[in-house]
């Protein structure tokens, strides 16, 4: 398979950047696009050229790290799999492809496709987590019952990778779906609800100073997200937003 890459070059967080066109051929529909990326790095090498930056760890879907907008979509043109899933059989000979970074304010570019997705940290840091007693007094958490249903819901919703597609898709840059799968994992459970008030202000606050848009109400977020995270935990992180409001 022979391809045109047009890839976002820059150099560093305050460098300007541009696209440049890299040939590739002999690419097997087999390869991920992440290995089609290694081969072009080799080729860099042999030449004596810089090797396209991009972040990446697991290669698995699991650690959300190889977030890349190729041809304008986040994690490519298949639905629920991450850039690292992707393989270049969804592409044909002849192709051109465009592979850019990130867009969003709350994410800068750092080099070429690596951008700085530590503003999904910092909402995590706000309060992401269930205050544990570690006394030795602790209460075991299987004596509390939980429905089946709302088990499932949490689940799925710990399910996000914090990959930043959702935000990537947005046109207003949202970091909703992101946040409000982080507060719905913990308000379906029995152990979330202790610090519920605290927990949906402290992360909606850090959201918003991170810089994020408002919710678009268009569902590209959800559409384009790799676990299929849905909308309605942008509706239950409101509620719950309203509810500890009235409570203050």
């Amino acid at each position: 398979m022979k391809l045109t890459l047009k890839i976002w070059r820059q150099e560093s967080a305050t460098a300007k950047g541009k696209m440049v066109d890299y040939p590739i051929d002999g690419i097997d529909g087999d390869m991920s696009f992440l290995e089609m990326l290694d081969i072009l790095n080799e080729q860099l090498v042999e030449k004596g050229e810089d090797t396209i930056q991009f972040d990446h760890d697991c290669r698995e879907g699991i650690c959300g790290s190889c977030s890349l907008q190729i041809n304008g979509e986040p994690h490519g043109p298949d639905k629920l799999i991450a850039t690292c899933q992707l393989h270049m059989r969804s592409f044909k000979d002849g192709d051109t492809i465009y592979i850019e970074p990130f867009r969003a304010k709350a994410f800068p570019v750092v080099k070429d496709l690596i951008v700085d997705r530590s503003a999904f940290d910092r909402i995590q840091q706000a309060w992401g987590y269930v205050s544990v007693n570690t006394s030795g007094n602790t209460v075991d958490a299987n004596t509390i019952p939980v429905e089946k249903e709302k088990a499932d819901e949490s689940f799925n919703a710990a399910t996000c990778i914090g990959c930043g597609a959702c935000v990537a898709a947005c046109k207003n840059a949202s970091a909703m779906l992101f946040t409000s799968a982080k507060v719905s994992q913990y308000a379906l459970l029995p152990q979330g609800q202790v610090e519920a008030t605290e927990r949906v202000q402290a992360m909606v606050r850090q959201m918003d100073e991170e810089g994020f848009g408002n919710c678009s109400n268009t569902g590209a977020c959800e559409i384009e997200c790799p676990k299929g995270i849905s909308l309605d935990n942008i509706a239950r992180m409101n509620r719950e937003y309203l509810s500890a409001s009235t409570k203050g």
